[in-house]
């Protein structure tokens, strides 16, 4: 059942729940992938960074959509919020570093920096669908091809055969099956509006 709160408000909150799920999942993929590989020649920790970001901003949109069905009204706006996420944190980037170190030549890289997330972003909304919820079979498909995209050369394992090794399927799913339950219930799972724990089932 969807909250009390206006829909405005659910907006706010259920994006800034996924939100946190999203950046919190791409520094646990992302810092898995980067001690797997180490300091190994072709490794490159941003190329790795926007890569899962893209993944899994996409993936978490999917999960939101499907469990938001019955939600029309707040569909559209959390789901656009969540594919953005990857533009979103690199604005917030390029920004930061424009004010602090008062480098203004660096608005010329937003566009670049955007056209590199843009193209990878469609490419993984190319194997996640909109409308399916990405289950543990489609992230194991999309997983393998992330994997293979973060991966240097010349590794001596396949893709599969390194993502079965350091176990990153399961997490994402679970990430993704926390964001569903929240837009079926109209709210986080295991939480009361007052911060108290309640019952799941």
């Amino acid at each position: 059942m969807p909250d009390a709160f206006p829909p405005s408000a659910r907006v706010a909150r259920f994006t800034s729940f996924a939100t946190v799920g999203v950046l919190g999942l791409t520094q646990d993929l992302t810092h898995a992938v980067l001690q797997s590989v180490g300091d190994m020649e072709g490794s490159d920790p941003e190329l790795i960074a926007e890569e899962t970001l893209s993944l899994v901003s996409v993936a978490t949109a999917r999960a939101a959509e499907v469990g938001l069905a019955d939600e029309e009204a707040l569909v559209s706006p959390i789901v656009e919020a969540l594919l953005d996420t990857p533009f979103t944190y690199r604005n917030y980037l390029i920004g930061k570093a424009m004010v602090a170190d008062e480098h203004p030549e660096l608005a010329g890289v937003a566009e670049e920096v955007h056209e590199r997330l843009e193209n990878k972003r469609a490419f993984y909304a190319t194997h996640l669908p909109s409308g399916q919820f990405p289950g543990p079979h489609a992230m194991q498909d999309a997983m393998e091809l992330w994997m293979g995209r973060v991966s240097p050369p010349r590794l001596p394992e396949m893709p599969q055969e390194r993502l079965e090794s350091l176990e990153l399927v399961a997490p994402a799913v679970a990430h993704l099956k926390l964001v569903l339950a929240y837009g079926r219930r109209g709210e986080p799972p295991m939480a009361s509006g007052d911060g108290t724990t309640t019952n799941s089932s």
